[in-house]
């Protein structure tokens, strides 16, 4: 089987050697997209990160597909009405940074309450001056979570570490779970209200879209914080700016954006081939507003992004990829 891993570093090239002698193996550091299926159009297998693009248009180029790996857990960049259409499987890593995501929620979440980033900026300066820096402890505040799978659970207990409250929504609520971790589950309306920080943990999906939108920062207390390490489309983004700049909201850290392979690459709005209505001009200025405010923290969607978890990703693909090729298909979110 011809298998191509997109989106791969040196040390993923090595792991990947395991598949040899029986699968033909190309690794590249490019990311899928239109220009490169050209020189791999006779993949069977194809394995990408959420950098790449795997539109109908993208995939209809690969005549001989019959399996997408992805190595991330979210499957919202693959056009899987295409693939059920054409019979390709689709793979994913359900489980591989349960701990990794949670953490980083809680390193934005300290950073922005002690304003981390402004003190160790003016101090390398040489500035060692505390005015502004006041922030607040997590203690005794209510954290609200929106989605309880495995990472909203994590989260869970490390806000239980530092005794704060908990109150969660999630479409299936979990009461086992509640009661073993000592939080509560409400609607979501009351989770907003009652939220001094709210952390979100739900996939992308038509119904998770601009959750967070005019009407629920409304409902949130005034001072209270937002942080995203799910998806950027969770947010409505101008909503958020408005927020932030009639100060409703204290602060957000957010490792997600929408539209982020056009913040990195903001030449591709200007490509002759790209669709009239492809892009929301309106949201990424929004998002270039965002990297502005003194009280919002953005990381780079690196929240996954420890050793132990990538190693997971990287294996768990392979074995997917092994397990297909056996006839016995695993982690598979599309049948085709």
């Amino acid at each position: 089987m011809k298998v191509v891993v997109f989106e791969t570093e040196e040390w993923e090239h090595q792991a990947c050697l395991r598949l040899q002698p029986e699968h033909q193996v190309v690794c590249t550091r490019d990311a899928l997209d239109e220009e490169a299926v050209s020189n791999h159009a006779e993949a069977e297998t194809i394995s990408t990160f959420v950098n790449s693009t795997l539109s109908a248009a993208v995939l209809m180029r690969f005549p001989e597909l019959k399996l997408i790996a992805t190595r991330s857990t979210g499957y919202d960049h693959i056009d899987l009405d295409y693939c059920r259409s054409r019979g390709i499987v689709v793979s994913n890593v359900p489980d591989y940074g349960d701990s990794t995501v949670a953490e980083h929620a809680f390193a934005l979440l300290l950073a922005v309450a002690r304003h981390l980033v402004e003190a160790v900026e003016r101090t390398r300066r040489g500035n060692f001056s505390q005015s502004g820096l006041r922030g607040f402890e997590l203690r005794d505040k209510t954290l609200g979570v929106i989605g309880t799978g495995r990472i909203g659970r994590r989260a869970i207990e490390i806000a239980k570490g530092f005794g704060m409250t908990v109150l969660a929504f999630d479409l299936h609520p979990d009461e086992a779970a509640a009661q073993r971790l000592g939080f509560r589950y409400a609607d979501v309306d009351a989770v907003l209200a009652t939220a001094d920080v709210l952390t979100l943990h739900v996939p992308a999906t038509p119904e998770t879209a601009g959750l967070l939108s005019d009407r629920a920062f409304g409902l949130m207390k005034p001072g209270a914080v937002v942080i995203n390490t799910a998806r950027g489309n969770i947010i409505d983004i101008p909503a958020l700016v408005r927020a932030l700049a009639d100060g409703r909201l204290r602060a957000a850290g957010l490792d997600v954006l929408p539209q982020e392979p056009l913040i990195r690459e903001e030449a591709q709005i200007f490509r002759a081939d790209a669709p009239a209505d492809g892009h929301d001009l309106r949201a990424l200025v929004a998002n270039h507003v965002l990297l502005r405010f003194p009280n919002v923290i953005v990381t780079p969607h690196n929240a996954y992004n420890t050793d132990s978890a990538v190693g997971r990703i990287i294996e768990t693909t392979l074995d997917n990829i092994e397990a297909f090729a056996r006839g016995e298909p695993r982690n598979v979110v599309s049948h085709g």
